[in-house]
């Protein structure tokens, strides 16, 4: 089992774009900007200049035209074609209808926004003294207002990809817990925006944002793209106070390791970018739209046949956070493109070693990332 205690782990997913990109951006992810900035070597900063900070960055990268994530060998086309699945998505249509419903027009105006509105590219994974959403959060609504948002959830993620929700979400109430309740960890602080009008026809989607916690649901006819998925949360396993035992990510975690591990000594050094780990890895954090990452590391086809099974299960963990059958479609993406798919690694791998993976494919990113604690 690897190092669980205070640490803080990540783990992101991106559905990569098939456009034309820029210049490859060396500036680290807002993740590891939060931790120098709550951290610093000692130096203590008020949230107020830490919001500005961000503010900046995100005008910055919203000023930017929106590319999405891709290699520097530019566009491919044909990755995502509009289609029928046969797969429904009235039940999502029907809970987000009801759930719009019960606010009045006044806050539906803060929950609605139009279907190309930049609020898709606001979202952010730092704690609400660095960040400032939009949209309504569960602490501003009432009990039929919350239980219809956790009904639009249930029916758009999978039993797994609910309770992992829930399960962070408990990461926040302990770590407020551990800080004298202190208001920027806050379990409640979790924020809905909708873009445009639920329909079983024209585009749509929601997105759920908060600290450690967010998920970009868009929905055209019958697709549904779950993209960008940012989860994480400290600490890792919870100890005390309410959730005590409440525990995340270990499956990813000890997956990834096994993984490794089954790899011979000339495939993990292919698959190697390191064995120091020892900060922040993670390359698709927020304000990253037009992150351009090239592949690297050990390609599946290098693979033997009981690798490439252990590669789809760690995959699989990722994507059946999604509904079914919707998560059977995308993995079925996935395994079309299992040949160019890609797995990286940095850290150790003893028990007690942190590590740092990425799977990338031309239709997938993956990130996993242990941190320091900062909470």
């Amino acid at each position: 089992m690897p190092y669980v205690g205070t640490l803080l782990l990540f783990c992101s997913i991106f559905i990569l774009t098939s456009c034309n990109g820029g210049e490859n951006s060396t500036e680290n992810n807002l993740e590891e900007r939060a931790v120098e900035q709550t951290q610093d070597l000692g130096e203590q900063r008020e949230p107020s200049r830490r919001g500005r900070r961000s503010g900046r960055r995100e005008a910055d990268a919203l000023a930017q035209e929106f590319v999405g994530v891709l290699t520097s060998d530019g566009l491919r086309s044909g990755l995502f074609p509009i289609k029928v699945t046969g797969v429904s998505t009235a039940p999502i249509v029907e809970a987000a209808d009801a759930f719009i419903g019960l606010f009045d027009d006044g806050r539906q105006k803060e929950l609605l926004f139009e279907i190309d509105d930049q609020e898709w590219r606001k979202w952010s994974n730092v704690d609400n003294g660095i960040y400032e959403r939009q949209g309504i959060s569960l602490k501003e609504m009432n009990a039929t207002q919350r239980a219809s948002a956790m009904s639009l959830l249930r029916v758009s993620l999978s039993a797994k990809g609910l309770t992992q929700v829930q399960d962070i979400i408990k990461t926040e109430k302990t770590l407020s817990e551990l800080n004298d309740n202190t208001a920027k960890f806050d379990d409640e602080l979790y924020f809905f925006t909708i873009m445009g009008a639920p329909s079983r026809v024209d585009p749509w989607g929601w997105q759920f944002e908060g600290h450690h916690l967010v998920i970009n649901y868009f929905v055209l006819g019958d697709q549904v793209v779950m993209s960008p998925v940012f989860m994480g949360g400290e600490p890792v396993v919870t100890e005390t106070g309410v959730y005590a035992g409440n525990v995340i990510l270990q499956p990813e975690q000890n997956l990834g390791l096994e993984l490794m591990r089954m790899l011979d000594p000339d495939q993990r050094a292919s698959a190697s970018m390191g064995v120091d780990k020892t900060g922040t890895d993670i390359q698709a954090g927020a304000l990253r739209d037009n992150l351009v990452i090239d592949y690297t590391g050990l390609q599946a086809k290098a693979m033997n046949e009981a690798q490439r099974v252990k590669l789809v299960a760690l995959i699989s963990l990722y994507v059946n956070n999604l509904r079914n059958p919707h998560a059977v479609i995308k993995l079925d993406e996935v395994m079309s493109h299992l040949d160019d798919t890609w797995f990286a690694w940095k850290g150790g791998v003893g028990d007690d070693d942190v590590f740092y993976y990425r799977i990338h494919s031309p239709v997938i990113l993956i990130e996993f990332d242990h941190q320091g604690p900062v909470g």
